[in-house]
């Protein structure tokens, strides 16, 4: 994975003054898109896009302070139709326009270019499992929520808060197969897993394909597949936050592991009574890489 996402860097540098076609670069790369999007964000720290657009102005702004060309002829190598367009995405990555920066030398924010490099530190084994499972469903409470990657999310803690007492009891009465207990599943997530953006979450719980879905439940499925399932202990959310990073950076480069389409889950096993830690186990949907 570190060498494809690194041959990945490789094709935007050649791809500057165009757009990259990353559905054909990640299966030329042997991989799919969504898992080439997913490992790149979560390792670099940004989006595809983003580091692309970065890129993309740091090299126009070098034809920019040069001088040799117009605007509207640098707005269109980069690919923009007007100077207008091109000075907007050139002030969203420098702070100020290419007309200033013509004009006084800067200031320029430079996007150097990335370059992936594994650390292997080894010292902490990774508690995972590969399951094989059947179709299943998912059914509960959900509701469409901002992506948040540190700290507890507010807008899902509204949610579960908003719950009566018994209805939690409900669903746990419905569950009928694995994970079991009551869930914390995450649908939708865009593959850049750009912070801010709308994913579905849902408080419930997990069971078999054919069971029968409450009208008043929302339900999302689980297609046939193998799982990869990593066990964490505890401060909460912290700590499961942290496995989910490590799976990226440690566990999917060092195993024959990809992800796919799919919903996260994450299943409560234990945690203390004011949820200040907890045992948790994260299932990802992956396939063979």
């Amino acid at each position: 994975m570190i060498s494809a996402l690194n041959r990945l860097v490789d094709l935007v540098e050649e791809h500057l003054t165009e757009e990259l076609d990353v559905t054909a670069a990640a299966r030329a790369l042997g991989t799919t898109e969504y898992h080439l999007r997913r490992m790149f964000s979560s390792l670099a720290g940004i989006p595809l896009s983003e580091y692309v657009r970065r890129r993309r102005m740091t090299v126009a702004a070098a034809d920019v302070v040069r001088g040799a060309d117009d605007l509207l002829s640098i707005a269109v190598r980069y690919g923009y139709g007007s100077t207008e367009a091109f000075g907007r995405a050139f002030r969203a990555v420098h702070g100020t326009g290419p007309g200033d920066v013509r004009r006084d030398g800067g200031p320029l924010r430079t996007q150097p270019q990335l370059r992936f490099r594994l650390t292997v530190e080894g010292s902490t084994p990774v508690d995972t499992r590969i399951v094989d499972r059947p179709a299943f469903r998912l059914i509960g409470h959900a509701t469409r929520v901002p992506l948040i990657h540190q700290g507890v999310n507010p807008h899902i803690q509204r949610h579960v808060a908003a719950l009566p007492a018994e209805e939690h009891q409900r669903l746990k009465d419905l569950a009928d197969t694995e994970p079991g207990g009551l869930l914390q599943v995450t649908d939708g997530v865009d593959p850049d897993a750009v912070e801010g953006t709308e994913l579905t979450y849902l408080h419930g719980v997990a069971v078999a394909g054919d069971s029968p879905v409450p009208d008043d439940l929302d339900s999302i499925e689980a297609p046939p597949g193998t799982w990869a399932i990593f066990r964490t202990a505890g401060p909460y959310p912290q700590a499961l936050q942290q496995t989910w990073a490590a799976t990226a950076a440690e566990w999917f480069p060092s195993n024959p592991w990809r992800l796919r389409p799919g919903p996260s889950i994450v299943a409560i096993l234990d945690r203390s009574a004011d949820f200040s830690t907890a045992t948790c186990e994260l299932w990802l949907p992956v396939e063979p890489a």
